[in-house]
């Protein structure tokens, strides 16, 4: 675990409403056409920031970067998730 890379994504405030969109996927992209199980594409995150594409990619590189997310291509799509367990160990070594 990288805590200068947490830290470093967590400073971003976009990146800090990304991952708590994530969190809850089913409240927040449930018209996405494939299952949430496989993560959220990429796109519907685009389209529910508002943000370009070019500036939601380079956020997402940052998570997936610092571990909080994970990525994963299906076909020409790539989906995106939490990595809960990277998330819960930061929260303990922050405990400490």
């Amino acid at each position: 675990m990288d805590i200068d890379a947490i830290h470093k994504a967590l400073a971003n405030p976009t990146r800090r409403q990304i991952l708590a969109w994530l969190k809850e996927p089913e409240q927040h992209f449930a018209d996405q056409h494939h299952p949430l199980s496989l993560g959220v594409c990429a796109g519907m995150i685009d389209r529910y920031a508002g943000l370009s594409q070019s500036t939601m990619s380079a956020h997402l590189a940052v998570l997936v970067k610092a571990g909080l997310v994970k990525s994963q291509r299906v076909g020409q799509w790539n989906y995106f998730k939490r990595d809960e367990e990277v998330i819960q160990a930061f929260i303990d070594q922050m405990q400490l």
